[in-house]
């Protein structure tokens, strides 16, 4: 009974507990990889919003990419960082919940705009004419919306799913924040209907942006290939060689992590992967765009050269401005 009244109002995130001489190590890590997520995606933001030659639809999902990225850092970083500090590394059952719903929400709805970034390169490549008439504003802000709607209401499903079970075998989640597989191995009621439709669920968001992706690619390789020179095939290629590398790093992990038999499941396999996907992934999609970007190199030079001259004639002006 003291297990159960505990884990109904806090839970203990253990994260990586079992190395105990590794915690400094790992707090300076997850810091270094949280700040460049943080200061990589918020530069992006920025930039795209202060150029006007980037006010178009591939950099206006870029900027809700990186917007994405950001906030999802962000939903796990600070608490692992305050844990690796703390002796009680603890989180109360509500911001368990809260943080399981953003990590979902935020997870589906970046799955669904990189299958929409998907569909614009598409047009853009092959239908390169009609590029303005298809993705008027008005279309993107849609696309973006459903994006946002999928990605929230499905983590809505999610969190009610998996938080309507009763969690009394234990308030210890061995892990450095709220995922389903560690809190389902807590609860002292049957799990396999909740599994069903949790897998349905993720699969479901999954499987059909990875789908939209797939025949995006396939008919945007077919418009590169048929290009006669090299020079050509290179630039239209270089339009989506970011995202290409984005999408297969954020799917080769997810897919990794919960499309694969629950028997392989390791605990210290997975926290390595769940690194990379809540922290690296956000830190590289940035870093990705501005060094294979031209455009946006250029845009962040130019943004540095405005401010240095505003600092050097008008710094209090500058400070309010920038």
């Amino acid at each position: 009974m003291a297990n159960v009244n505990i884990s109904m109002n806090e839970f203990l995130l253990l994260g990586f507990s079992d190395v105990p001489h590794l915690q400094s190590l790992l707090f300076v890590m997850f810091l270094m990889l949280y700040l460049i997520a943080f200061l990589g995606n918020l530069s992006i933001i920025l930039v795209i919003w202060k150029d006007p030659h980037l006010h178009t639809p591939m950099y206006f999902f870029l900027r809700n990419l990186s917007i994405i990225d950001f906030c999802y850092s962000s939903d796990i970083a600070p608490q692992a960082l305050v844990n690796f500090l703390s002796e009680r590394k603890n989180i109360s059952y509500l911001g368990c919940a809260a943080q399981f719903y953003f990590f979902v929400a935020l997870g589906g709805t970046e799955s669904f705009l990189l299958a929409v970034m998907a569909y614009d390169r598409y047009v853009a490549i092959c239908n390169p004419l009609l590029y303005s008439v298809v993705m008027t504003k008005r279309l993107c802000i849609l696309l973006l919306v459903a994006s946002y709607l999928g990605g929230f209401i499905n983590s809505f499903i999610q969190t009610v799913c998996a938080f309507q079970l009763s969690f009394c075998r234990s308030n210890e989640i061995n892990h450095f924040f709220c995922d389903i597989p560690p809190l389902m191995k807590l609860s002292c009621t049957d799990t396999f209907i909740n599994e069903i439709l949790l897998s349905t669920l993720a699969g479901s968001v999954t499987l059909s942006s990875i789908l939209v992706i797939l025949l995006s690619y396939t008919y945007i390789l077919s418009a590169i290939l048929k290009i006669r020179s090299a020079e050509g095939r290179y630039k239209a290629f270089s339009t989506c060689a970011s995202h290409f590398v984005c999408v297969t790093l954020f799917y080769g992990t997810v897919l990794f992590m919960y499309m694969r038999p629950k028997s392989s499941y390791s605990l210290n396999q997975d926290r390595v992967v769940a690194v990379i996907y809540t922290l690296v992934i956000p830190m590289l999609n940035p870093l990705i765009y501005s060094l294979r970007n031209q455009e946006v190199k250029r845009a962040m030079r130019k943004m540095k050269k405005k401010r240095e001259q505003c600092k050097a004639t008008e710094p209090k002006t500058c400070r309010i401005q920038f």
